[in-house]
């Protein structure tokens, strides 16, 4: 039970928290989407306006974190934050440490890194939505700024410590792991050339039938 509280824990704030946030901002520009938050009736917002907001936030989180993978995790590698390079050789006899990592680290990695996302984009919707009232840059611009690189230091501090623990759980160095968008995982062993068994050495040769 408390496993699955974690791994909903980690899920709500990888997607759906920074989801919620370019939702919010999308409300300053379309009056549908502020319609579901806030309610077309004096009741407030209705059953169904939740549930679009659910799935617009998830879709949301989701855009957001494909973002976050394509531009701050490079940004993150390229000043020397060097990506692990682990085997998969022990993971079925480690997964669930492994599993504790990612949900108690690299979940908290994309909340910071889809967040900075949600947040720019937000607060240029809120930006587009004062366009023509002559407002100039303000203290809500420069709280997003440093709001801003709060988060974007929090997601270099949180992949570090993921990167290095995960290292060390797997702890078989081998070339050729990828990244992936939900947390990195390595390549699968290559497959077995024809013709050779398990340790290098030549199969034996299947005798002739003819």
């Amino acid at each position: 039970m408390q496993n699955a509280s974690t791994r909903n824990f980690g899920l709500l704030i990888a997607y759906v928290v920074p989801g919620f946030v370019a939702l919010v901002g999308l409300g300053f520009v379309s009056e549908d989407v502020q319609g579901w938050l806030l309610g077309v009736t004096p009741e407030g917002p209705t059953l169904g306006g939740f549930l679009y907001v659910t799935v617009a936030s998830v879709t949301g989180g989701m855009v957001s974190n494909a973002v976050r993978w394509a531009l701050i995790d490079t940004a993150h590698h390229l000043p020397g934050l060097a990506r692990p390079e682990w085997s998969d050789a022990a993971l079925h006899e480690r997964v669930t440490a492994y599993e504790w990592l990612v949900e108690n680290h690299y979940r908290h990695y994309q909340f910071y890194g889809n967040t900075v996302c949600a947040l720019i984009f937000a607060h240029a919707c809120w930006r587009a939505g004062l366009a023509g009232t002559g407002n100039g840059l303000g203290w809500t611009d420069g709280a997003t700024v440093a709001l801003l690189l709060v988060l974007i230091a929090g997601s270099r501090s949180t992949l570090a410590r993921y990167y290095r623990r995960s290292a060390s759980l797997l702890s078989e160095i081998r070339k050729g792991t990828h990244d992936m968008a939900n947390g990195g995982h390595p390549k699968p062993p290559k497959a077995e050339t024809k013709g050779t068994q398990q340790g290098g050495k030549p199969a034996a040769e299947k005798p002739s039938t003819k």
